[in-house]
């Protein structure tokens, strides 16, 4: 009578009763759910990062230079009405010229000194040791193709006798096209007095530059050449290798702003940490994607 409360083991050799484990079997342990939340957060993380890139090059870099372009431009005009617009040396990113082709739709688009990565954001950059457009010698302009603005989007559109027009503080110069380069034939023309335009053969994988050249037919100015070295990071295709060291800063801090920010939304609570958090990530954002841009090539 006393027994009846004890369940004996089973015999041996008797078959487990349905749903049981058998006998020396593990049981596999599930993953905590904390840590499959936390990995499928940082994908998602991860995705929202990757198309927010996307979306500013295609989208919010074109406002940023269309910004650029207007400070720019204020600027540039008021140096030619005083008569004080540069005629040479200038420190990257200051405004030179003004351009436009009215064949594919460009007008006074503004050109800056240096053709980086970063001085392209702004829009078309001149070539640091080149002549300004309508002085004597080869002026040589890059321009983006598909980013920040596309200024260059339509330039293999050109053909030749279409007239290039620029402003500079000696006055206006213009130009004829007279050849359009691809992939299959290069430019060989030994005129001395040209402005070449560059920018990437594709929108989507650049994989060569296309160029247009142009020859001078108003009166050439005179200019005196600058002492200047050129580096690869402003040659055509090229992306500036010194800004992976400011990406990789800057990825830090967002993941340490993002993680500061989970951290608040759990410990304390939710939305105030929320409101706290969302203007810095998209501060450490916008500067993390300026430096991503600035390693793709510099005419995309």
């Amino acid at each position: 009578m006393g027994d009846r409360g004890v369940v004996a083991p089973p015999a041996p050799g008797t078959p487990a009763a349905p749903g049981a484990a058998p006998r020396g079997a593990r049981r596999l342990r599930r993953p905590p759910q904390p840590v499959l939340r936390g990995v499928g957060v940082a994908l998602l993380l991860l995705g929202a990062v990757v198309l927010g890139f996307a979306g500013y090059l295609y989208g919010l870099s074109g406002i940023q230079e269309s910004r650029a372009q207007s400070v720019l431009y204020q600027q540039l005009q008021l140096e030619l009405a005083n008569e004080v617009a540069p005629l040479g040396a200038v420190p990257p990113g200051s405004p030179v010229a003004i351009l436009s082709i009215p064949a594919i739709g460009m007008h006074d688009l503004v050109v800056v000194e240096g053709t980086s990565a970063a001085n392209l954001t702004a829009g078309p950059g001149l070539l640091r040791d080149a002549p300004l457009p309508g002085q004597a010698g080869v002026s040589e302009i890059f321009g983006r193709r598909a980013t920040f603005g596309a200024p260059f989007g339509r330039l293999a559109q050109l053909r030749p006798g279409d007239e290039i027009q620029a402003i500079t503080g000696q006055g206006y110069a213009t130009y004829q096209v007279a050849a359009v380069s691809d992939i299959h034939q290069a430019i060989d023309d030994q005129d001395p007095d040209r402005l070449v335009l560059l920018t990437a053969s594709s929108a989507t994988v650049p994989t060569y530059d296309v160029t247009v050249d142009a020859r001078l037919t108003s009166p050439v100015q005179a200019w005196l050449p600058p002492a200047r070295t050129i580096s690869t990071a402003e040659l055509p295709l090229a992306g500036d290798g010194s800004a992976l060291g400011l990406v990789v800063l800057w990825g830090l801090a967002l993941a340490a702003v993002s993680a500061a920010g989970t951290f608040a939304a759990i410990r304390w609570a939710r939305w105030p940490a929320y409101l706290v958090t969302v203007p810095i990530v998209l501060a450490v954002l916008w500067n993390l994607y300026q430096g991503l841009a600035e390693l793709l090539p510099n005419v995309y």
